[in-house]
This record gives structure tokens, sequence and C-alpha cells, in this order.
């Protein structure tokens, strides 16, 4: 096994402190397996919340078997695009803290948002509802499960909004989960910083809690934090057109956001009965006579929808919508979803997720996802 605080494939671009390494050292180690570790990190924004989330991965899988991961950033997540709330299960390490890496979520829901400013009660009950499937498949074993059976730990990772409404929703979050590690990240701008202590509990709490503050890892010569500026927008594109590229064979050579754009452009769409499917606007009202128009050429949540799970249907991937025929009755859709899961899916969620620029601009094309001549509204 490799030593406590390195992984194995340990990033060579990335410094870890040594506080962080004491810091994921202590939730890995020097904790019971029973109940498992449950640990959110938090923290202003840009202060290395998804950098040490990563990072405490990695230790814990030198631990576990298996790990959760509930990302609930929905601008930058984690393992998966932009607009999502997920729970993953991870078995490997991740060799590269500095690069996200898209995996297929246990389960998902789609926000269809890049901030929970729009809909924060919502938002909080998708993590609730993915919270407590993690309770139920992985923590509330019955008398029968063998004595050796061990929980799944989890890991969450929470947005840099702390401010305000942002602090609001971090309270109930950390209320709802009553998780036994709290890592807060602080930075030097202290008016930024999360209040001291353990702020969401009441002061007659007494149960088990493990309340660690560590500092961003970047500082200056005067040990002022140095924040990496990142321009969101760019990053959710690269997201966004890293997960439309698994619609395609890895063997196929495509290393230009022009020439993705052109495969996509060219790429035969699945053909989707309108009359088997279900269109929820998220966000706001569409009136009937304008759905379609507000459908298409936009990018759409695939989810499966039940009465148990109407309110909360589970998500399986994305789409772009790239055209509807109303006469023939159909809805062409590109996704690396595979058939038999598409088949399955009865709902289409549009939010307000975009196609990213750099996929529309295709030569001899005012957009390659606009085809008046098969769209109808009538």
């Amino acid at each position: 096994m490799a030593s406590r605080s390195e992984p194995e494939n340990p990033s060579p671009n990335i410094y870890i402190p040594p506080e962080w390494s004491e810091a994921a050292d202590c939730i890995a180690y020097d904790s019971v397996t029973s109940p498992p570790p449950i640990a959110i990190v938090c923290g202003a924004k840009n202060c290395g919340k998804s950098t040490f989330s990563r990072y405490l991965l990695n230790i814990l899988l030198q631990r576990y078997k298996k790990v959760g991961y509930l990302d609930t950033d929905v601008g930058q997540p984690e393992f998966s695009p932009p607009g999502f709330l997920s729970l993953t299960v991870v078995d490997e390490v991740t060799p590269d803290l500095t690069i996200p890496h898209l995996k297929t979520p246990e389960r998902c829901l789609f926000f269809g948002d890049v901030s929970s400013k729009r809909n924060p009660t919502t938002y909080l009950n998708y993590i609730f509802a993915l919270y407590d499937y993690y309770q139920k498949e992985y923590c509330l074993f019955g008398k029968s499960a063998s004595p050796a059976k061990v929980g799944l730990p989890l890991v969450v990772n929470t947005p840099g909004w702390v401010k305000g409404v942002g602090y609001d929703i971090l309270v109930d979050m950390l209320k709802y989960m009553a998780p036994n590690h709290v890592v807060k990240i602080n930075i030097s701008a202290e008016s930024k910083n999360l209040p001291c202590g353990a702020f969401w509990l009441d002061e007659d709490h007494d149960g088990m809690l493990n309340l660690i503050e560590i500092n961003s890892a970047r500082q200056d010569s005067f040990n002022r934090s140095v924040l990496v500026q990142k321009d969101a927008r760019l990053l959710r594109d690269v997201r966004i057109m890293a997960y439309f590229r698994q619609c395609f064979s890895s063997n196929l050579n495509i290393t230009t956001i022009k020439e993705l754009a052109h495969v996509l452009a060219s790429h035969p769409p699945y053909e989707v009965p309108i009359s088997s499917i279900k269109i929820r606007h998220l966000h706001c009202q569409v009136p009937g006579s304008e759905i379609f128009y507000s459908l298409n050429a936009t990018i759409v949540g695939l989810a499966v929808s039940s009465e148990r799970t109407e309110d909360l249907p589970w998500c399986v991937g994305l789409g772009i919508v790239r055209g509807i025929d109303t006469f023939k009755g159909l809805v062409y859709v590109i996704t690396p979803v595979p058939r038999g899961t598409l088949e399955k899916v009865n709902l289409l969620l549009q939010g307000f997720i975009q196609i990213p620029t750099g996929l529309l601009q295709v030569q001899g094309c005012i957009s390659p996802y606009m085809s008046a001549n098969v769209l109808s509204a009538s």
C-alpha cells in the first residue's frame, strides 16, 4: 500500500500542503469504518474545494474499495456535465488532480442551471433526494446483513457561494446530512470565509463531529491566499464538449472543437416519438404553441419518470435536440446515452444549459441544429 499521505499516482503539478495531508489522513484513518466517514468540504469560491475533494477521495480509496461522491456544485461538477447534481461511486484513484473526469453516476438529477440562485428550494430537494438514496442503498443495512459489511464513505463537494442565500443553503445541507467530518477551507480574505466553528449547529448539539479548518493551498510570499481565476463559462463549455465527444469511438481522431462540431452535425440522431415523451421546462413557463420552438436546438436532460419519482425523475444523461418533425411526430436527439437506456426515457427536461458556441460554428450552416423545413408548431 502507498503511504497514507500520497496516492499511488500523485499529480506532478499539484502542491498538497502538509495540513491537507493531515486532514485527509484524519478522515480516512482516524475514524471507525461503521458508520463510514461522511465528509463535507466547504469554503469560498476558488479556495481549492474540488482539488481537496479529489485528493480526499484518493486517500479514502487506499482504505476502502469504493467511495461515494455527492456533487452539489451544478456550475463546476466533478464527474458530470454542468447542470447536474449527482451521486457517483468511485472505485479507482484519480491519477491527475488537476483535471475533472467524466464518470457515469450511480444516480443523478438534472437541475438545468449552473447556479442554485434561480430555485434554491428545488436545488435542496434534489440534494436531499440523492443523500436519502445514498443512506438507503449504502448505510442502512438490515439485521440479516453480514457483520463485516462496511458502509460506503461519502465525500460531499459544495459550491463556493457561501454568502446570503448561499450560506442558508449550505447550513440546510449540513443540518440535513449531519456529517461526522466537515472540512472548512479558509482564505486570507477573512470577509469571504465562513464563520468560525460549527456555525450550522445549535449550542446544545452533542453529536460526534470532527471539524477541520485548513488554509487554501496557494499562498504568496506574504501568506496571502492566491485564488486561481477560472473562466467558468469556458470550463463549462469544455465539459459539455467532452460529454458529447462520447458519442464517438475514442479511436476516431477528433482533436479540435471544429472537428467535433462537424462530426456532431453529421451524426445520425436518434428518432424519439413525440407520443412517448413528456416535455418539462424547469425554470420557466412556455406557452403550448411555443414548446417545440423552445425545445429545438437546445440541450435537454433525458429522464425516466414514474408515479413514484414524478417530482424527482432520475436522469440518465444529456441530449442535443437536433430537430423536430411534428408531421412525423419525431424528435431527433444526439446523445452518447446507449440505445437500451434511451428507450426507457419518457421525459425531456429543458433548463438553461446551452450548446457551446463552438459547436454551432459549422462552415456552410447558419446553425446545424435548426432546420426550419422540419419544424412545425401547428
